[in-house]
């Protein structure tokens, strides 16, 4: 690897303030805010807007389609022809 061309990785808190969840990790990411961590050291901390916490896919809340009535309404707009 080249030298000083990388940037630096550092630890840094992300935390899901929808999901309540907040996990410590290293990034490349900067912020200006910091959180005081579970083993005392203050950490960055980047706020995220979705996480495996609050992601529907993740949590099982995925919206249900309704297609029961996508279908009806299909039926009465195009139904079935007398012939």
């Amino acid at each position: 690897m080249k030298h000083g061309i990388h940037p630096t990785s550092r630890p840094v808190v992300f935390r899901d303030k929808a999901g309540d969840l907040a996990f410590l990790t290293r990034s490349t990411a900067a912020s200006d805010r910091s959180v005081v961590w579970t083993d005392g050291s203050t950490y960055p901390v980047i706020d995220v807007e979705i996480s495996s916490a609050s992601h529907p896919f993740y949590t099982g809340r995925a919206r249900e389609l309704d297609t029961a009535g996508r279908v009806e309404r299909f039926r009465r707009r195009y139904g079935r022809s007398a012939g």
